[in-house]
């Protein structure tokens, strides 16, 4: 991989476009596009998607791990059995990434305790991401518009939890959106952090709608991305005000090579 790879998610772009999940695919491959994403994996025809992803041409980027409720220690056996689960899944439409989020922060544990409990639960899944050859992206998101009550907000928090863990197969999914919204700051800290972010979300804001409908300077962002050396997944994670083929077709006019 030599440039960023755009992956349309495909349950944010597609999900009021009325068409099948192959379809959705389909037509990913037919605006030019070489890559998908989904958020989950559980109920789709894995094997069907395998030969439709080699048919077309195209990879699958990412989906979410399932069960990842992190900040509580009592939940691990669950978050690596789906851990073990989500990786068999991946390794079946050859995906190499996995999302993992962390679960809402418990009222009245000290947020120390919850952190330590997401570095231990992300230290017991290293070994597995790393015999599968997979790597974990751990998703701060924004508490004040999407996720009210979300443990994992602040991307210093997030970046601090991947050096505790230790493992190159564990880092940071870096959502442009999320952080526009919880921190700003966007370029800085991506050019000091681009070793540990291991993948990109992007949507604009206000309304997580196409690029270029808000505040956020994407051209810039892109190009800082890019000069930093990252040359990953950028998922594509809107929902759409315009037609769907519109917005996807104008984004790579727009921004790609």
């Amino acid at each position: 991989m030599h440039a960023m790879i755009f992956s349309p998610s495909l349950d944010a772009v597609f999900g009021k476009s009325g068409l099948s999940f192959e379809q959705q695919v389909e037509r990913c491959r037919e605006l030019g596009y070489t890559s998908i994403e989904f958020w989950g994996w559980g109920g789709r025809d894995l094997n069907g998607l395998k030969a439709l992803t080699e048919r077309l041409g195209i990879q699958v980027g990412s989906f979410c791990t399932k069960n990842s409720d992190l900040v509580n220690p009592a939940s691990r056996d669950l978050f690596l059995a789906g851990l073990r689960e989500s990786i068999a899944a991946a390794k079946q439409v050859d995906c190499r990434f996995l999302i993992a989020t962390v679960g809402n922060a418990r009222e009245g544990v000290p947020r120390q305790e919850q952190h330590d409990s997401i570095v231990e639960g992300l230290r017991a899944a290293a070994p597995y991401l790393e015999e599968a050859g997979i790597t974990l992206v751990l998703e701060p998101l924004n508490d004040l518009v999407d996720h009210r009550g979300y443990y994992l907000v602040r991307s210093d928090e997030a970046f601090e939890i991947i050096d505790n863990v230790g493992s190159s197969n564990v880092k940071v999914l870096y959502d442009v959106y999320h952080q526009q919204i919880s921190e700003g700051n966007l370029i800085s800290t991506i050019r000091a952090n681009i070793g540990r972010i291991g993948y990109f979300h992007i949507a604009d804001h206000p309304g997580r709608h196409e690029i270029g409908t808000g505040e956020i300077n994407y051209r810039n962002v892109l190009a800082a991305i890019k000069e930093a050396g990252y040359t990953g997944f950028i998922g594509l994670e809107y929902m759409p005000l315009q037609g769907v083929d519109e917005g996807l077709t104008a984004f790579l006019k727009e921004y790609a090579e």
